[in-house]
């Protein structure tokens, strides 16, 4: 039984087949697995703190990469780029290199990245000062400007199922892993939104950017 509605096995062998053809099982397999590997450094980040661990950061970032490189080039096999309406394009990558920036610049690397040793103080200034967790925005916008630029094509779905793992990634983090990482985080909560920020918290995030002279 599917949704249901009772199938026969010819029906429910052809709606596997759909799934395998149409590429659905492959960017739900590569999501689950990439996401799973930042569950995992997460954990290992509290817990184990062991160094190869440490390293699961990347390689699920480099899976999802791969997984989108890969979906871009099945897009470039049913021609959807022709034409790619630019300014959807254009909007897809502004919003990357705000994840980019927001990921990697926007707070001290070394700290978030490298080192294992301790309790951090939360950053809460520029980027961070907007919303606890503005990579989920950006990324969620990157991948529908994408998906919709290139259809008819698979990103926009993946996008949006990458970016539901990625809303469960986040909420993981601000209920177990950031109170057990970050100094004064139960503060952040109450000074700065989840997700939606609001006119205070994107006047602070002004206020407080990085490249302020």
């Amino acid at each position: 039984m599917i949704g249901g509605v009772e199938c026969k096995p010819q029906q429910a062998d052809g709606f596997c087949r759909h799934l395998f053809s149409e590429g659905i099982v492959s960017y739900i397999i590569t999501g689950i697995f990439g996401f799973g590997l930042y569950f995992l450094y997460d954990i290992n980040s509290v817990i184990w703190q062991n160094r190869i661990l440490h390293l699961t950061f990347l390689l699920g970032s480099l899976i999802l990469c791969a997984s989108t490189m890969y979906e871009l080039l099945h897009a470039e096999s049913l021609r959807a780029f022709r034409p790619v309406p630019c300014l959807l394009f254009f909007a897809a990558v502004f919003f990357l290199i705000l994840l980019i920036y927001t990921l990697f610049f926007a707070l001290p690397f070394e700290a978030t990245y490298v080192s294992q040793e301790g309790r951090r103080a939360v950053y809460d200034k520029g980027m961070y000062a907007l919303c606890r967790h503005p990579g989920v925005l950006w990324f969620f916008l990157f991948y529908l400007f994408l998906g919709l630029a290139v259809r008819p094509s698979r990103l926009l779905p993946a996008g949006m199922f990458y970016s539901f793992l990625d809303l469960l990634y986040v909420i993981f983090q601000d209920l177990w892993t950031f109170p057990r990482t970050f100094t004064g985080y139960d503060t952040y909560k109450d000074s700065t939104p989840f997700l939606l920020p609001g006119a205070a918290s994107i006047r602070r995030a002004v206020q407080t950017r990085r490249w302020r002279g």
